[in-house]
């Protein structure tokens, strides 16, 4: 059994606890760019080192893109689906109008989740997530101590005042 053939088995048996990665993986199975600004963030560091794809491993199709635009994308089939056979993790991309950036824009995101599926916790990007969401919620919290002081202010005013 390959590699790739040993993971999809591994995945399969799935039911039995899966890590917090993985189920991420399993939600975000199909995905287009916009749902993932981590993902564009991530790539702003080009020092990614990500799983690398060969076209043989590839399932490209060209359909109708839907969304705003009118006749130029009911007409057009300028949107890509791309499906990693070995994973089954397919990503849809119509981003643009040329078809050829969205199979580029297409290929980045496919090789980013395939890292994530086969590296799990150990992935750049599921690095960049985590950092990501302890900034966050280290914003929230500062923002949440700045309102209480704010309250806090405003009522020492009011009693100075009466």
């Amino acid at each position: 059994m390959n590699v790739p053939g040993l993971f999809h088995f591994a995945f399969l048996l799935r039911g039995v606890q899966t890590p917090s990665w993985a189920q991420w993986v399993l939600r975000k199975q199909q995905l287009s760019l916009p749902s993932l600004p981590l993902l564009q963030a991530a790539r702003k560091k080009n020092s990614l080192n990500l799983l690398e794809l060969s076209e043989a491993e590839l399932e490209e199709q060209f359909v109708r893109g839907d969304g705003p635009g009118g006749q130029a994308t009911n007409k057009t089939n300028n949107c890509v689906v791309l499906k990693h056979i070995p994973s089954g993790i397919v990503v849809k991309c119509h981003q643009t109008r040329s078809v050829e950036k969205n199979r580029k824009i297409a290929r980045e995101i496919l090789q980013e989740k395939v890292d994530l599926f086969y590296k799990g916790e150990d992935s750049d990007v599921f690095k960049e997530k985590k950092t990501s969401e302890k900034q966050k919620l280290e914003k929230k919290r500062r923002a949440k101590e700045n309102l209480e002081r704010k309250k806090l202010f405003k009522e020492m005013q009011q009693l100075d005042k009466e």
